[in-house]
């Protein structure tokens, strides 16, 4: 997802905290193509360290960016206070990987065509005021990296050392998601020591974070900062 998505979120959080929205290699906006989670890991790793002192009060994540969220915690076991992964898939699928690229080049093209964004952008549940923005978001990515964002994902598993990582981690995923999507966030639950789980009722991919800010907002504040 891109910064975008987690907008209403910052505005809220900001009136407390020093909000930060970082662009993911890849997306609009950005200067530089993507190529790992790993290396965007690095990458934020680097900044907090430059700027923070390598370490912040709280770091959030949904789906590639709980990816990254993850690989972060298992390099840095102490870079934040809290944590908040939404909906991370930690399952890899070769047959998935092998799919994607066939499957996406065929059907790239009609990313520009506004109809079709709108089907896809209905798919996902994502209320409707932010389709401009969803519409100029993937049109600025361009095939290789859209292609590399879901490669990347389908093969994502979490490394070992993640296991000592010392932030309070709260994994959230919603309870409409597929069955590897919650099963993955059992995985991490059970991989960080001292982490907590909720399953979101009635809730799809993503929606907790975008749709519902308030509520995002509040847990993060009531529920995740005295786990």
């Amino acid at each position: 997802m891109s910064w975008w998505n987690f907008r209403e979120v910052a505005e809220r959080l900001q009136l407390k905290y020093r909000v930060i929205l970082p662009i993911l290699d890849g997306h609009a906006d950005s200067d530089r193509n993507f190529t790992t989670i790993e290396a965007n890991a690095e990458e934020i790793i680097a900044f907090i360290e430059e700027q923070f002192g390598g370490e912040v009060f709280l770091l959030g994540g949904l789906s590639l960016g709980g990816q990254i969220l993850l690989e972060i915690l298992s390099k840095r076991e102490a870079i934040c206070r809290y944590a908040l992964i939404e909906s991370a898939l930690v399952i890899p699928s070769k047959f998935t990987h092998a799919m994607i690229a066939p499957a996406f080049g065929s059907c790239y093209g009609l990313i520009k065509y506004r109809w079709f964004s709108k089907l896809q952008f209905k798919s996902l549940r994502i209320k409707p005021e932010l389709f401009e923005e969803y519409y100029r978001d993937t049109c600025g990515i361009t095939k290789q990296n859209m292609i590399a964002f879901l490669k990347e994902n389908s093969l994502y598993s979490m490394k070992k050392s993640l296991g000592r990582c010392k932030a309070k981690v709260h994994v959230v995923v919603g309870e409409k998601e597929s069955v590897v999507m919650k099963k993955s966030a059992r995985l991490i639950q059970e991989r960080i020591p001292g982490s907590t789980i909720q399953v979101l009722p009635k809730l799809y991919h993503g929606e907790f974070s975008i749709n519902h800010a308030r509520e995002y907002v509040n847990l993060v504040l009531d529920n995740i900062v005295t786990i």
